[in-house]
Formats: structure tokens, C-alpha cells, sequence
């Protein structure tokens, strides 16, 4: 698709020298409506005052967003430059500017500044099955965003982009992200037992990164998210992986079209309960294919150990034998023998030399939801067998 952008770009620009003795204008009112008929398909719509148009920059003033269900939040001037009109009668945005935000509540105040996207592609049609029925962009930026309170900064980060990239065949989208420079402060914590524990696990001030990245298969709806990780110095790194497939475009249209029913209904309870049960259908189209969730010891394992048996006035060693010892009693009561054994053994290899623990889920053939449901329901027991699951340390 970024191709075929370039190109329609080249080919504009050609046709604009051509004809320079004619004029052309984009309509801003046209743009606004498109925006609004996509985005309103995921939850909300957008306000302005006015909409000016300058070449090919177009400036929604005193814009503000509205919830389908919901008050308008005011934004401010929404500027969006290198805007053309397809020949479908959709458009195509460079980039668009959002205003920095400053709010304040109950004393703090949050900001945020440099926000962006770019590469915005908006439907003529939402209403339809294919790709040209989207609303996506290639990037979403952020630089720095804090959390003051009391002249103090509680939290802050220093910059995060998402990005989405539509290969080649248009099969479907390779998408990562980045929150970079997290840091956390909670060395002012109020409540005297939470203080305790922050300044026993030397959590006073926590800095670190989030990443993601994952991709999108949409004919058999695959989403494979191979990296959702926490990372922090001094603590660990976390990383989330799961793979399901049904997540397809159908799927997201009946997902919408349910959730504006369960709106548009008065009755909120009845909504609920009308939106619970949609929900129970829609996740029969779904299938489990694998998950993982790994955790890389940075020394946190070694605090919370000694302030764990801090707390029974004996030591982390002695500690880390009790869950020793504890963990097959526990695992017994769920009837899982064969799992148990790989859980008692992988625990103990952690515990005697925090490294790595993982726990993964990988069946032989993908899983439908109500298979997993049903299972859970009838003999949660034999779940680790239709799931697939495996426990491992420091491997």
C-alpha cells in the first residue's frame, strides 16, 4: 500500500504542474464526516468549530472528542497537512498534530506533548469488508509525559511510538511499539505497610521500558503477538506472548455492531447482559493457538524473598525452602500429577538460582474457545493437557 501511496504522490504531483493554471480545493467538511463515519465505528466522533482548508493542510479549530456514550473532552486545533482525496472518495493524511495536553486533577496535573500521527488512511465506505473499509495509520508518537504532583514528578515518559506496516501482498499488518523511559516514583507512598515493602524491595524509583510487537494474518483473522514485555531495571523483564486466530474482519464488524446496540439501549443492565451474551457467541469463532509468559530475574527474586520472610522473622533462604516444600502440597489438590512434577521441579530450580521462569501453552492443533471453556467448567483438571501447557526455569 505504501507503494501505491508513492506513486498516487508522484502522479499527483505531475497532474498539479500539468494544470497550474486551475484550481483545486479539498473539502474540509467532507474529511471531518469521513473521519467521523470510521471512527465512529470505535467509539466516538469528533467536534469542530470550524474547518479550515489551506492547500493541502486542513485545520479542524476548537476541536473536541465525543464519546458515543459520554461528555466532550475538549482538544484544541487538530492540524493535518499532506491531506489528498482518493479517486474512491476517501483520503490519505501525512500527518496530523494534536495540541499538548495539561489536565488537572485532584492535584495532579498530567501532560503530554508532541503528539502525532502519520500515514492516516480514512475510508470512503466503513461500512465495508475490506481493508479500503479502515481507519489505520502507519504511526502513532508521543514525547515526553509526566505526572506532577506537588511539584514532585510521580511519573513520566520520555517517549513512545506504535507503528503498523501493511505488507506488500495487503495479507495483513506487522505492527510493534515502544514506551521508552518509564520511570515511576514511589518513594512518597502514604500508607506506612506499603512503604515498608517499596523500601524493602528498593522500588523507591522504578525505570524502564514497555515493548511490543506482534502481527495480524487477516484472511484466517491470526493475531500473533510474539512480544509484550515490561522491563525494569533492578526488577525483571516480563514478556506476555499469545497467538489466536477468528480474529478476523467480520469478526470486528459484529464486535462494533454489538457494542453500538449495547448503547443505543437504555436499559443499561439489560445492555450488559445482551452484550455479555453477543460476546459469548463471537468468542465461539475464536481458537486458541499458544501463549507464553516468561519472567528474566534482575535481583528482585532475592528482595522479595528476604522481605517475605522478613515478615515470619526467618530468612530468604529459609523462605525460598518453605515454597519449596509448599509447592507440590498445593499443586496436589488440583489433581494434575503430571504437570505437578514439572511445576515443583522448575520452581526449585528457580528458587535455588533466580534466573528464568516460563510458562507455556502450545496445544498440537489450535483450540476453539468453547473447547477451553467447556473444559474449564467440566474438568478444569484437564486443562494443561488440552492447553498444552509446559513449565520451565532458567533455560
Amino acid at each position: 500500500m505504501t507503494f501505491y501511496r508513492t506513486t498516487r504522490l508522484m502522479l499527483s504531483g505531475v497532474a498539479f504542474l500539468s494544470l497550474a493554471g486551475s484550481a483545486f480545493a479539498l473539502d474540509g467538511q467532507d474529511l471531518l464526516k469521513k473521519i467521523n463515519a470510521a471512527y465512529s465505528q470505535q467509539g466516538g466522533t469528533i467536534v469542530a468549530d470550524s474547518v479550515n482548508v489551506d492547500g493541502t493542510t486542513v485545520t479542524l479549530k476548537k476541536a473536541s472528542f465525543k464519546a458515543n456514550s459520554g461528555e466532550a473532552v475538549s482538544i484544541g486545533d487538530i492540524t493535518m497537512t499532506g491531506v489528498e482525496a482518493d479517486d474512491d472518495g476517501g483520503y490519505y493524511v501525512e500527518e496530523a498534530s494534536f495540541p499538548n495536553i495539561s489536565a488537572t486533577s485532584e492535584g495532579a496535573t498530567f501532560t503530554a506533548s508532541d503528539l502525532t500521527l502519520n500515514g492516516i488512511s480514512i475510508p470512503a465506505d466503513p461500512k465495508g469488508e475490506g481493508l479500503d473499509a479502515m481507519l489505520l495509520y502507519e504511526n502513532a508518537h508521543s514525547g515526553p509525559v509526566k505526572v506532577v504532583q506537588n511539584g514532585a514528578e510521580l511519573f513520566s515518559i520520555t517517549e513512545s511510538d506504535v507503528n503498523l506496516t501493511l505488507r506488500e501482498d495487503e495479507s495483513g499488518f506487522d505492527f510493534d511499539g515502544a514506551f521508552k523511559g518509564l520511570k515511576a516514583d514511589l518513594s512518597k507512598a502514604s500508607d506506612a505497610q506499603s512503604k515498608e515493602a517499596i523500601d524493602k524491595l528498593a522500588l523507591q524509583h522504578i525505570q524502564g521500558d514497555i515493548t511490543m510487537k506482534g502481527a495480524w494474518e487477516l484472511t484466517p483473522g491470526t493475531i500473533d503477538v510474539s512480544e509484550f514485555a515490561f522491563d525494569f531495571n533492578n526488577i525483571g523483564k516480563l514478556n506476555l506472548a499469545f497467538k489466536i486466530s477468528g480474529y478476523t474482519m467480520p469478526f470486528i464488524k459484529s464486535l462494533q455492531e454489538a457494542a453500538k446496540q449495547a448503547e443505543a439501549n437504555q436499559n443499561k443492565e439489560e445492555a450488559q447482559q445482551a452484550l455479555g451474551l453477543s460476546m459469548l457467541g463471537l468468542m465461539q469463532q475464536l481458537s486458541f493457538e499458544s501463549a507464553q509468559i516468561r519472567f528474566d530475574d534482575a535481583s528482585i527474586t532475592k528482595r522479595a524473598l528476604d522481605y517475605a520472610g522478613s515478615q515470619q522473622n526467618i530468612s530468604g533462604q529459609q523462605m525460598a525452602d518453605s515454597l519449596k516444600a509448599m509447592t507440590p502440597i498445593m499443586l496436589a489438590q488440583l489433581n494434575i500429577p503430571e504437570l505437578q512434577n514439572a511445576v515443583s521441579a522448575a520452581v526449585n530450580t528457580f528458587l535455588d538460582d533466580p534466573k528464568n521462569l516460563t510458562l507455556a501453552a502450545a496445544p498440537a492443533k489450535p483450540v476453539p474457545f468453547p473447547m477451553i471453556m467447556g473444559a474449564a467448567m467440566g474438568a478444569p483438571n484437564t486443562l494443561p493437557q488440552v492447553l498444552g501447557v509446559k513449565v520451565s526455569a532458567n533455560d
